[in-house]
C-alpha cells in the first residue's frame, strides 16, 4: 500500500486532503507535517529502510521559515541515496509561470499542481 507525507503550513490544507482521502487506500497511510525540514531528516535517517519511506511527498512552495524551494534544494542532494523512488508533487496556490518553470528543473519533480487540489490527483496514486 502506497504511502503520503503532505507538507503544508496550512492546517486547513491537511484537513482537506484528510477528508478527501477518508474513503481511498492512502486514508490510513498518510502523514501530515508543517514542517519540511523534519521530513528531510527523517528521510535521511531512513534512506535504506525501503519500508519506511514514502511513495509520494506533497510539498507547498510557500511556507515561512523553510520554504518548499528550501525543501527541494535539499532533496536534491539526498534523493539518489535513498533506496527507493519517492514522487514529488510541488503543489502551490501560485499561477506565477516562473513557479511552474522553476518546478520543472527538478529531475525528481512529478508535477506541479495548482491548490486547490481535486480529488482525481489522488486517485491515481491510490493503488500501489
Amino acid at each position: 500500500m502506497s504511502k503520503l507525507i503532505l507538507i503544508d503550513d496550512e492546517p486547513i490544507f491537511h484537513k482537506i486532503v484528510q477528508m478527501t482521502l477518508k474513503h481511498s487506500e492512502l486514508s490510513n497511510k498518510a502523514t501530515y507535517s508543517m514542517d519540511g525540514e523534519a521530513v528531510l531528516d527523517y528521510l535521511e535517517e531512513k534512506s535504506s529502510e525501503t519500508t519506511s519511506l514514502p511513495d509520494y511527498i506533497f510539498v507547498d512552495l510557500y511556507m515561512p521559515r523553510f520554504s518548499g524551494w528550501d525543501f527541494l534544494n535539499r532533496f536534491q542532494q539526498i534523493y539518489q541515496s535513498l533506496k527507493k523512488n519517492v514522487n514529488i508533487y510541488i503543489v502551490s496556490s501560485s499561477i506565477d509561470p516562473r513557479d511552474i518553470d522553476r518546478s520543472k528543473t527538478y529531475p525528481f519533480a512529478t508535477t506541479f499542481i495548482s491548490k486547490p487540489v481535486m480529488k482525481e490527483v489522488f486517485e491515481g496514486i491510490s493503488i500501489a
